[in-house]
């Protein structure tokens, strides 16, 4: 169990900051300084880190603080804290990363982790909040930093769980604070560990655990702890003091922009909390984009670089005033289901909205049948029902919940249950179910806990989505009660004949439930109530606006034309030499919107011939989808040149004729057949309808008949595939497809592979951006790898996979680096590099380059060998040369 997320934030009221803010600029420079240099990986700016004791008052507090590049450029600052649990040393690469993209970064462990002082507080408003308002007055002193006035420097927060929530209060508390992205984090930590007055039992014994023990809190939380886990349920002072360390105790002040990444597989702090947060800050006038990621605090992925990345464009955007930068959809929800043939991952694809849907949009009622029931509270509470094991196996169990592997069980005599008729289509759920139901008990109180499961036709397979369940107190039940169940927050499809099954249970691991013995007796009062939101999906977007307004503007299109046509004039000639050369690339510099120092592509050079199919590689930030739209005529480089056959591509360019693109997301109408949609975007060009050579794009594709069908009855293979007939239309010399494979299965995926193939065949070339390794190995002749917007390596496939010349050395134990120096300088070996399962051994191709005779030099060495073969893996061969980064 790891509660160590990302990154926190801190603040103190106006008035205080104002008084300590000389005192606090003195302490932070009193404190002992160490500087160090990063090298940069991709030969950029180093990353300067100053590590600094700060004197806030009430403790000291261990800092970093990351700039690079010209050191009289204002930028602004950014504040990332650590998870519960963790320190600084935690978010150090996301610090050096922002430094990189021009931040002055400051990181710190909070009170009671790593090596700052004081004891554990919650986010204390007096205690780790005025922490960061005086970090904050430190950084208002930095020269480097911009300022917005004399002691405001232009700063944002970010970080998740027990850092998101500082920065959430720190925002509310200091108005200097001018944009957050909080993650995975709460609104009111009283609800989260109390929900609906039953308290949480397993996940408040980890934070004291995690936090060192109930002696590293402060005695008012160590004591608030230990009387409510006697007692087995929170009293007022406890939520009391929870609830006013929480940003819902600032709610009405926090009013800047907020990105907000909440958790699907979480139990600590569910979609509920992200929904309060976004809900309270959209109303105070601010901008909101909220991300539903894959995984949470139980487990699952946590999408780091991808929410990293629209951290970064968040920031951009709020605090460099970037207007162009894309921040992303006003809300986004990845949804997992089934295996991804190439790593055994489950598959995972975005859906999208233009505005956050909560969690009761477009609610359908789905009747529910189960007669009055009766059942246990048994003595002791035992044994509890299972939903999930918080913070230990909750991201594992919900991936296998996703293939229709279900681990939930409900004790015989100790729950009631109430199931629908089979659906009759696929239901897709969002947000929190809702049903009414009368309850009665042989006590005082009853405590409940509501779970709706997705059960097979069969009935024998039932999953319960992400692991989750609901608590609820029912006070006064002994005369019976009405009470509406909200069941947790979920994203997840039904399948068609599949039931629903509402199982309200006495009992569950994670919470504590009454020890007496008692009885009670539930029934259903109204159906169950289903959220849906319909504005919620990953249908293609309608056709582009041009395609409409382009006859209209032709006349002022022409004119257009004329106008520049003496700019035009000016472009480069025509190179000869390079008239049957589909592209060339040199020396292709962008710089980002409004920087001096920050390149998505630099210095980038490559040629691809006829007949290829070239795969484009890079992990994520690497430069891969500008260089395309450069390529494309989309928009323009800062340095260098791209020439297709031989013309310098410009926007507009007569050559780009000869070019057919597809990038995620291309248009259609749902109403109209597939080939209806191609002959209306080929009508839209204006150019002759004999040139689309439709048929000839058709038969490549393999869509067959269903042309003849209405797009909205296409799968999402049926879609790609059909996009890639419209890329295809004139049978441009030279076609660009950008992860044409995206959210297809793996029979889908080796058409798509089949017809990039087909198209090459006839002397075109293609050219392909895809993050799937295994499949870009099997499609691709050639490769151009990418790093931060340089180039790594370009080659045949088989030259950088390694054709017999690459061997990997499984070893039994890790070796020193020194070791790995020696076999890199033995006769016949080129270079030896760490791998995951070993050494990367590349031969030279001397006489002395032969896996017989390297064997005895290893052993000769004392390297542990456990096995040695040919590399010819492109993961393995990609990861070597990108540094270990994913795709």
């Amino acid at each position: 169990m790891d509660l160590r997320l990302p990154r926190p934030r801190f603040s103190v009221p106006r008035g205080p900051r104002r008084l300590i803010a000389a005192a606090a600029a003195v302490a932070v420079l009193a404190g002992v300084g160490t500087w160090s240099a990063v090298a940069s990986e991709d030969d950029g700016p180093a990353v300067h880190r100053t590590d600094r004791m700060v004197d806030t008052g009430g403790a000291r507090i261990d800092t970093s603080y990351f700039t690079a590049g010209d050191p009289d450029t204002k930028r602004p600052a950014v504040l990332i804290g650590h998870g519960f649990g963790g320190s600084k040393a935690d978010v150090r690469k996301q610090a050096e990363n922002l430094a990189e993209d021009g931040y002055a970064v400051l990181t710190w462990s909070a009170r009671g982790f790593g090596k700052s002082t004081g004891k554990i507080g919650l986010n204390d408003p007096k205690g780790e909040v005025a922490d960061v308002s005086r970090l904050i007055d430190w950084l208002a002193t930095r020269p480097e930093v911009r300022l917005d006035k004399d002691g405001d420097p232009r700063v944002g927060m970010t970080g998740a769980s027990y850092a998101g929530a500082v920065s959430l209060l720190t925002a509310g508390y200091d108005g200097r604070v001018d944009a957050i992205a909080p993650q995975i984090t709460y609104w009111n930590l009283a609800d989260a560990l109390f929900p609906d007055g039953v308290f949480k039992k397993l996940w408040a014994g980890l934070f004291i655990n995690t936090g060192g023990g109930c002696d590293q809190f402060e005695k008012r939380l160590c004591a608030m702890y230990e009387r409510v886990a006697e007692a087995g349920k929170p009293d007022a002072e406890a939520r009391k003091l929870l609830a006013e360390r929480s940003p819902a105790a600032v709610g009405d002040r926090i009013k800047v922009p907020t990105f907000l990444a909440q958790g699907q597989t979480d139990s600590l702090f569910p979609l509920g909390q992200g929904d309060a947060i976004a809900k309270a800050v959209r109303a105070n006038g601010a901008p909101v984009s909220v991300d539903w990621i894959a995984g949470g605090h139980d487990g699952g992925d946590s999408e780091q670089g991808r929410i990293e990345g629209r951290v970064g464009a968040w920031f951009d955007r709020y605090l460099k005033d970037d207007k162009s930068t894309d921040t992303g959809p006003a809300f986004r929800v990845t949804r997992t289901g089934g295996l991804d043939s190439t790593d055994g991952a489950a598959r995972k694809r975005g859906a999208s909205a233009d505005a956050y849907p909560g969690l009761t949009s477009g609610t359908r009622a789905v009747p529910l049948h189960g007669r009055e029931q009766t059942f246990d509270n048994p003595a002791g509470a035992s044994p509890p029902a299972i939903s999930g094991l918080p913070g230990v196996g909750g991201g594992r169990l919900s991936q296998f919940a996703s293939l229709g592997v279900g681990i939930s069980v409900d004790f015989p005599g100790q729950f009631a249950k109430f199931e629908s008729e089979p659906v009759r289509d696929d239901l897709r759920i969002t947000g929190s179910p809702t049903v009414r139901a009368h309850v009665k008990s042989s006590g005082d109180d009853a405590v409940l806990f509501a779970k709706v499961y997705d059960v097979s036709p069969d009935g024998k397979q039932q999953v319960l989505p992400s692991q989750l369940v609901s608590p609820v107190r029912v006070t006064g039940a002994e005369q019976g009660k009405d009470v509406e169940l909200r069941l947790p927050a979920v994203d997840h499809k039904v399948q068609k004949g599949h039931r629903l099954r509402l199982a309200l249970s006495s009992t569950d691991l994670g919470y504590a439930s009454p020890d007496r013995p008692a009885k009670y007796t539930v029934s259903l009062k109204g159906d169950l109530s289903v959220p849906t939101a319909p504005g919620v999906e990953t249908a293609a977007a309608p056709l582009p606006a041009w395609v409409w307004w382009l006859p209209a503007a032709a006349a002022v299109l022409a004119l257009g034309l004329l106008v520049t046509a003496r700019r035009r004039t000016t472009a480069p000639a025509p190179d000869p030499a390079l008239a049957e050369v589909p592209l060339r690339i040199t020396d292709l510099s962008k710089r980002y919107a409004k920087s001096t120092d920050r390149y998505a592509v630099r210095d980038l050079s490559f040629t691809v011939e006829k007949g290829q199919v070239l795969g484009l590689l890079g992990p994520n930030g690497a430069g891969k989808t500008t260089t395309l739209r450069m390529l494309m005529g989309l928009i323009r480089p800062d340095a260098g040149e791209i020439r297709v056959f031989g013309q310098a591509i410009r926007p507009g360019a007569p050559v780009l004729s000869r070019v057919g693109a597809f990038v995620e997301g291309a248009g259609f109408l749902p109403h109209l057949s597939g080939r209806e949609n191609l002959e209306l975007y080929w009508k839209a060009t204006g150019r002759p309808a004999e040139d689309a050579h439709l048929d000839e794009a058709l038969e490549i594709a393999g869509l067959g008949d269903a042309l003849a069908r209405a797009v909205r009855t296409y799968s999402q293979g049926m879609r790609q595939r059909l996009a890639i007939a419209q890329a295809m239309l004139g049978l441009p010399d030279l076609l660009i497809l950008d992860e044409p494979t995206n959210g297809l299965d793996p029979p889908q995926i080796r058409e798509m592979r089949e017809v990039m193939i087909r198209y090459a065949r006839g002397g075109r070339t293609v050219i392909v951006s895809s993050h799937l390794l295994a499949e870009v190995e099997q499609s691709c002749t050639h490769l151009v790898v990418m790093d931060r917007g340089r180039l790594v390596q370009a080659g045949p496939v088989a030259e950088i996979v390694g054709s017999g010349d690459t061997l990997l050395v499984g070893l039994a134990t890790d070796i020193p680096d020194p070791l790995v120096d020696k076999v890199a300088a033995l006769p016949g070996v080129a270079s030896a590099v760490r791998a995951d399962d070993g050494l990367l051994v590349r031969l030279d191709g001397t006489e002395h380059a032969s896996a017989v005779r390297l064997l005895p030099e290893l052993v000769r060495l004392d390297v542990p060998v456990e096995s040695m073969g040919p590399h010819r893996r492109l993961e393995d061969a990609f990861l070597t040369l990108i540094g270990g980064a994913t795709a």
